[in-house]
Order: structure tokens, then C-alpha cells, then sequence
């Protein structure tokens, strides 16, 4: 055999060996890309991305939790199938066998671990500052400085010192280190939302201004519990308007007494001459700005407030109330569900404390053979 043919089987065998060999890698490659891969036993895993940190350092660092396997070989996949795109900061949270190119799919978009917050409808700037605060979401001091800029909602009502109303409650999902500027002005784009959204039929055929709305929404949310007298109580506080009465709410004499800090948690009938502008008892008229965050059931009825007759309303103490149109019917009702029924159920509660009190002494006594 010459040598020409000797030279020419070997490097066919050569070939055929680095064939097969590049025909393994690729094989095996597309099977590492396929297998989804889980290397922790916790339930799951989470993985913070620091801003600034290099490719090839988060991709040690995922390898390392066990979100990925081989990360010089995810490094290669990233950069020349991927395009190498970045990977972006945040806390990522893992929890199922994901392949290589999932996890890095998400660290591609963003996709970090979401908290979620939710501020409950009827709660005050304050309040609304500390659930945030509890939730990790910035601190009173800094939230509360934020919700004093009106000027962000000055498009719907532009006299706002503030941003009393207009923190929509709702439930928010935002990541770990979320600015609170960030989160205030999320919670009043959520307001503008529903404002020019599911409101703006209500609103087109509303009388009263934004603020007007928003306000008489404010005190419908902390005097209604019951869906379907929302706009019931709305209808009331509309035609004492109409007829020039004074509202007399007790939510907005609270609210006056919480800014001056006199509120102790009871609100007692001298406090019911408390001088502020918002102590809708001795002020006709609605209020000068809203007193809490309603909600869209509150802000729905007080565009469009039920028609009826009635001017007064008292609470049953079960979350509902009775309505009436004469002051005599009203006063009949407050005897009934205010006077009554406390001294009823105080009368009660110390009987019932008296017959545990006996029991406890006859439980004491000398026992018996």
C-alpha cells in the first residue's frame, strides 16, 4: 500500500473520530439544554443579582445555589446563542428543575421575586405610609414626605395639598428595593386608572368636581360595611347637600381630632363641637378634601348616588342600617338600635359576669368525700 493511500485511511479515521466526537458534544450539548435541573433540597432557592456584577460571576453564583449546572458552558450559551444580552439585578426566586436556557431566559427579562402589599380600602395618608412600611416597601417618614406631593395628581384635581384619596387600595406586587417613590406614584396611577377607567361613566354624569366626588367617597368608606348601601348612604349625604344640612359624620370629626392628635379611640359628644373645618356637625357642606383612600364600590356611589328620600341613617351594630326621612322616625330608630340595644347587651355581659363570677366561687369551695 502506498503511502499516499496509507496517509489518506489515516486521516479519514481521523476524521470519522472528530465527526463522531463533534457529533457527541453536539448531542450532549442539546441535551444539557434540554434537562431541566434542580441542585438544592430546600423548597426553594433564591438568588440576589447585584447591580453591576458580571456575567460569568452570576452565572458561578447560580451554579453555586444550584439553579444551574456547568456555568462556563451557560457563559458560551449566553454570549454566542443568546448574543450575550444582560442579565439584570434583583432577587430571583427559584423553586422547580428549570433548563439553562429558562434560567437565563429569566434573568434576561427581569423576572425577580415579586412581595406583595396590599392597602386596605378606607385607610388614611398615614396608614396608608406605615402598611408600606411594613411591608418593606420605604419608611413612614419618607412615604409620608412623598404623599405630600399633590402636584402628582394635580391633573385630576389641582388644588390638592396632598394625596389624601388618592392612594388607590388595591393589593401591589413590587420587587425587593423598590423605591417608595416608585411605590407612591404606582398607587396613584392605580387611582388615575380606575378614575378614567371603570369610574368615567359614573363621572361623566357626576355634579361635583373630582375633589367634591373623592371626598363624599371618603366618608361613604368609613360609614358603609355593606355593599349594597354604599350607595344608600351616598344618597343621604346628597340630599343633606342639596337641602344645605350639615352631614354631621363622625368619621370626619375622628379625622379632625387624629391631625390635631386628640384622637384616643373614642369619640365622645364633646368632641363633637371640636373646632376644624372637617367637623362636618358644625360646618355645612362637605369637608375641604378627602378624609381616607376609598375604594371603587365608595367612589361608584358617590358619583352616582342612589335616589330616595331618606336624611338620616343609624347603624343595627351588624354592619347594617336603618334609614329614615323624618328626624322623628330617626330618633325612634337611634332609641331602638343605639340606647336600647347597649343597654341591653351591657346588661346582659354583666349578668353573664355575675353568673361566671358565682360559678368560680362554687368551683373553689371545700370539696367533697
Amino acid at each position: 500500500m502506498s503511502w499516499r493511500r496509507r496517509f489518506a485511511l489515516v486521516a479519514l479515521a481521523l476524521f470519522s473520530v472528530a465527526g463522531f466526537a463533534a457529533g457527541g458534544a453536539a448531542w450532549w450539548l442539546f441535551q444539557w439544554l434540554q434537562t431541566p435541573y434542580r441542585g438544592y433540597v430546600d423548597p426553594e432557592r433564591r438568588v440576589t443579582i447585584a447591580s453591576g456584577e458580571s456575567a460569568g460571576q452570576i452565572l458561578t453564583d447560580l451554579a453555586a445555589a444550584g439553579a444551574v449546572t456547568h456555568p462556563r458552558l451557560a457563559r458560551l450559551y449566553l454570549t454566542r446563542r443568546l448574543g450575550n444580552p444582560s442579565l439584570k439585578a434583583g432577587t430571583y426566586l427559584f423553586r422547580d428543575p428549570m433548563t439553562p436556557g429558562a434560567v437565563l431566559g429569566k434573568l434576561v427579562r427581569g423576572e425577580v421575586e415579586l412581595r406583595a402589599v396590599t392597602v386596605i380600602e378606607g385607610l388614611t395618608l398615614g396608614e396608608t405610609a406605615e402598611t408600606l412600611a411594613r411591608g418593606g416597601f420605604g419608611d413612614v417618614e419618607t412615604l409620608v414626605a412623598l404623599f405630600r406631593h399633590g402636584e402628582w395628581i394635580a391633573d385630576l384635581d389641582p388644588g390638592a395639598p396632598d394625596l389624601e384619596g388618592y392612594l388607590f387600595p388595591d393589593t401591589y406586587h413590587f420587587a425587593p428595593g423598590t423605591s417608595a417613590e416608585v411605590v407612591a406614584k404606582t398607587l396613584v396611577e392605580s387611582f388615575r386608572g380606575k378614575w378614567r377607567g371603570p369610574l368615567a361613566p359614573l363621572l361623566a354624569a357626576a355634579e361635583r368636581s373630582p375633589r367634591q366626588v373623592v371626598t363624599l367617597a371618603s366618608i361613604v368608606e368609613k360609614e358603609a360595611k355593606l355593599a349594597a348601601e354604599r350607595p344608600m348612604i351616598a344618597g343621604v349625604y346628597a340630599n343633606r347637600l342639596r337641602l344645605g344640612m350639615a352631614l354631621g359624620a363622625d368619621p370626619t370629626v375622628i379625622f379632625a381630632l387624629a391631625r390635631a392628635g386628640r384622637y384616643d379611640g373614642n369619640l365622645r359628644r364633646d368632641d363633637l363641637a371640636f373646632d376644624s373645618p372637617y367637623n362636618t356637625y358644625r360646618h355645612a357642606g362637605l369637608p375641604p378634601g378627602p378624609i381616607c383612600s376609598p375604594g371603587l364600590a365608595s367612589l361608584a356611589a358617590a358619583a352616582a348616588p342612589a335616589a330616595g328620600p331618606y336624611l338620616y341613617f343609624v347603624s343595627r351594630n351588624d354592619g347594617s342600617h336603618v334609614f329614615a326621612t323624618t328626624l322623628a322616625e330617626h330618633s325612634r330608630n337611634v332609641e331602638r338600635w343605639q340606647r336600647e340595644y347597649w343597654r341591653d347587651r351591657w346588661a346582659r355581659e354583666r349578668r353573664e359576669a355575675d353568673a361566671a363570677r358565682r360559678a368560680a366561687g362554687a368551683d373553689s369551695g371545700p370539696g367533697r368525700d
